[in-house]
């Protein structure tokens, strides 16, 4: 799928009508190069850390077996090397707190991989607040391993002042103890807000059986339970029309009716008032459960949904984060039309969140793969009605071959998403001739069916296509293709045409098919069945309703409740 506009050259920004955009790249370039100051309302990240291991994107197979591919995305192990040096380096000459903050950690953490984490994310988290607007927020999402050392790092970049929760989210459930310890089963959420006002739309949790039980704890006439509240007020609330006699009752000395003759009629008239059985005792209001929207959301949070192996969300991205919990955090600090970032976007899960609940959205990612998932996620989710630009992709065949020889792999990744494809195993020489796979379902046969991709960025001949045709056989597959930089030659064509056709019920397409990047960069694609047939990636759920972002309290909170 194509995004609705791709762009290489570095933009300003100014001006631009506020639009969706995700971003391929180093997200410190983005900031520093394509995003302006004071544009954003609300940032969330997610930046990985995982000392000396390797995050994988596990694809289940659709061919019937059990195995699964594993595409190297990208690797999180920050290692103290002269990069890292550097890094730590230029932000201490910067001055000011940040730089002090980063000599105490260097002085306690010395040449750790931790410090090399710390020095990279100091100078993202400078630019963060600088594109952020005077009542923009905050969430950095980290383990109990970091959460410490980068408090103490935002305190430095925003201020102590600032800080406004450290949530704690449980996100998954305890599992066997082997190390003798507390299981871990909590992430955090560093709040912070850049300025002394912030957006706050107030969430709120059901109220659990025995709040009820304890404080409605009356019965009206059809059983529904209810609670008590004062209808007076303190006299410094008062109006004119809040100082009267009701029903032969008037309020304590310095106290007042809390609301005028007519409503507290009104309410009469539709039973809302409880009488107290004592002649002469204060009428209350009548408060029913559905009149409160609940206990305000505190920062403990056990009510959003564990991601497991079956969960419908799933899109099999490691680090992947429930659509619920950014849900919560968008509606919180952020309101329609305000603009929400996301540096370390991975699948998108911010993107569907703000996209869901009308916000526009900036992402950065620096993995093509990543950029794959995202469009094919939003695609499912929301259909045509999202509408968004890729940034920093290529758009030309100079640019496809400058990518090429930066990393091969992201242009493996690159090339194989414009035609839809998942990579597979990135790990070198365990690819078996196979740089990525199309799975699809042809017509009512229940048998799931493949194409074959072979990405080459060198220059290419009949040889590659040779070997291309032995895999198909080998993986009997139905189409092999070969993605490449050169036109192919005569000979390459007569062994296209020598290869045979694979039937559909929607036509014969060619088993051994050559794609140059010119081609895919015009439009052009792969000689298939129809997109709608991919069972390639594993699908996003289409958008449901948007939740309830706040609730109204019309009569404020019961008597004697917490």
């Amino acid at each position: 799928m194509k995004s609705s506009a791709c762009l290489t050259a570095p933009d300003s920004g100014y001006n631009r009508p506020t639009m969706n955009r995700l971003y391929y790249g180093d997200n410190l370039d983005v900031l520093r190069r394509h995003i302006d100051s004071e544009s954003v309302d609300l940032v969330y990240l997610d930046p990985p850390f995982n000392s000396n291991a390797n995050y994988n994107v596990l694809f289940a197979e659709h061919d019937g077996t059990k195995a699964a591919s594993q595409i190297k995305a990208f690797e999180d192990t920050w290692e103290w090397d002269e990069s890292a040096a550097r890094a730590c380096q230029e932000v201490i000459e910067v001055g000011g707190k940040v730089s002090e903050a980063m000599q105490a950690f260097r002085t306690f953490l010395g040449d750790s991989n931790m410090m090399a984490y710390l020095a990279m994310m100091a100078p993202r988290l400078l630019e963060l607040r600088r594109v952020m607007k005077p009542a923009g927020s905050l969430y950095l999402h980290c383990d109990p391993t970091s959460a410490h050392y980068l408090k103490m790092l935002l305190d430095a970049v925003f201020g102590p002042q600032q800080f406004r929760n450290e949530v704690v989210w449980k996100r998954t459930s305890s599992h066997a103890n082997v190390l003798q310890r507390y299981g871990i089963i909590q992430d955090r959420l560093l709040f912070y807000t850049k300025g002394g006002k912030w957006t706050w739309n107030q969430q709120y949790m059901p109220y659990d059986q025995e709040y009820l039980d304890t404080f409605f704890d009356q019965v009206d006439a059809e059983g529904r339970r209810y609670a008590r509240r004062d209808l007076t007020a303190g006299m410094d609330r008062a109006s004119s029309g809040q100082i009267y006699t009701w029903n032969g009752i008037t309020p304590p000395a310095s106290r007042c009716w809390a609301m005028t003759k007519e409503h507290m009629d009104g309410l009469e008239a539709t039973g809302r008032i409880h009488w107290p059985k004592k002649q002469g005792g204060m009428p209350r209001l009548k408060l029913y459960p559905e009149d409160l929207p609940g206990v305000p959301l505190g920062d403990i949070w056990t009510d959003v949904k564990i991601m497991h192996n079956l969960s419908a969300e799933r899109l099999g991205y490691p680090t992947q984060k429930p659509v619920a919990l950014l849900e919560r955090i968008v509606a919180t600090s952020s309101n329609e039309g305000d603009v929400v970032l996301d540096p370390f976007c991975g699948c998108g899960t911010t993107i569907a969140a703000a996209q869901r609940l009308k916000r526009p959205w900036i992402g950065v990612d620096i993995t093509h793969l990543a950029i794959t998932l995202i469009r094919h996620r939003l695609a499912d989710t929301f259909g045509t009605r999202c509408k968004y630009e890729v940034v920093g992709e290529p758009v030309s065949l100079p640019d496809a071959q400058e990518l090429a020889q930066d990393d091969p792999y992201q242009f493996q990744w690159w090339a194989l998403g414009l035609v839809g494809a998942r990579p597979v195993e990135g790990k070198k020489g365990a690819d078996k001739g196979i740089d990525g796979r199309i799975y699809f379902h042809d017509g009512d046969s229940a048998k799931t069916k493949q194409i074959i991709l072979s990405v080459k960025a060198g220059h290419v001949g009949v040889a590659q296509l040779h070997e291309l045709r032995g895999v198909i056989e080998r993986e009997n597959a139905e189409i092999g293709v070969l993605i490449c930089m050169n036109d192919p030659t005569g000979r390459m064509r007569k062994e296209c045409a020598g290869a045979g056709f694979y039937t559909s019920p929607w036509g014969k397409h060619a088993r051994l098919q050559v794609l140059t990047v010119e081609d895919l960069l015009t439009g052009k694609t792969i000689d298939r069945p129809p997109a709608q047939t991919s069972v390639t990636f594993k699908r996003a759920p289409k958008a449901q309703p948007k939740v309830r972002e706040t609730s109204p309290m019309p009569f404020g909170e019961p008597e004697d409740s917490h």
